[in-house]
């Protein structure tokens, strides 16, 4: 790590103590959610070498009216940018903080933050037990090392938009974005996760959980396709199990 990331690391951290305890711990609205990454940005991301208010362009890029998508503001801002000051503000600030300057961040590129969904729904013990084998920390294959639901799992692919209606048809369901790369000679299943000019961030879904790589665009190619599907992550599962998970799903989409 080098001097001035580390300088912008502690500053983060120093940033926190000013954070009132009762904005991190509520639940907030659309709109305060907005303010409060306001705060944070305008706090750790205009300082130093950083960006200018509002997202203007400081000593680092303009974010403002970028055309920027939803899941490439996340990565960048929970992962940085390797060989830049861009810092990984994912291990550094709470998953609350971070969500604030992502929403913000995107409120700046035209994307609206959802409206509060309220309380979590009442589940069914069949739901319960599909929640459970969801997000089950014993299992390597489980669900939510790729989907994300209610704040937890991993973002590796979309919100889950549409549930499957049964469970072959989860077993078969469609990945198009799965591509094949080849890196130093070796091919593997993999999701492109962000591109920048100087590097491209990936998902090599050889095995599981998926390993983020980060390679220059010089040192990978990337194929459309890949013989990789859903049903090679979800063997273990039984039908039944798999019926769990899917009246889970259908319970926090309703």
């Amino acid at each position: 790590m080098t001097k001035q990331e580390t300088t912008m690391r502690a500053f983060a951290i120093a940033t926190l103590l000013f954070v009132p305890i009762a904005i991190r711990a509520q639940a907030l609205t659309p709109e305060q959610t907005l303010k409060h990454g306001a705060d944070m940005f305008a706090q750790t991301c205009t300082q130093s070498y950083c960006h200018g208010s509002y997202g203007a362009a400081g000593g680092a890029p303009r974010l403002a009216n970028r055309g920027f998508t939803g899941d490439y503001i996340e990565k960048v801002v929970t992962y940085g940018i390797p060989g830049t000051p861009m810092a990984a503000w994912g291990q550094v600030l709470p998953l609350a903080e971070v969500r604030a300057i992502i929403a913000y961040v995107g409120s700046l590129n035209g994307i609206v933050p959802s409206a509060n969904s309220g309380p979590p729904p009442v589940l069914s013990g069949e739901a319960a037990r599909g929640r459970d084998l969801f997000f089950d920390p014993m299992h390597l294959q489980r669900c939510s090392n790729c989907h994300r639901v209610n704040e937890k799992g991993l973002p590796v692919t979309p919100a889950i938009s549409n549930v499957p209606g049964n469970t072959a048809a989860l077993r078969s369901m469609a990945t198009p974005r799965v591509s094949t790369a080849t890196i130093d000679g070796q091919t593997m299943p993999a999701l492109l996760a962000s591109r920048i000019p100087k590097e491209i961030k990936l998902y090599d879904l050889t095995s599981f959980p998926p390993v983020l790589r980060t390679v220059p665009p010089s040192g990978v190619k990337l194929t459309d396709g890949s013989s990789w599907n859903h049903a090679t992550v979800l063997g273990d599962y039984s039908d039944a199990e798999l019926e769990s998970i899917l009246e889970y799903l259908r319970a926090v989409k309703k």
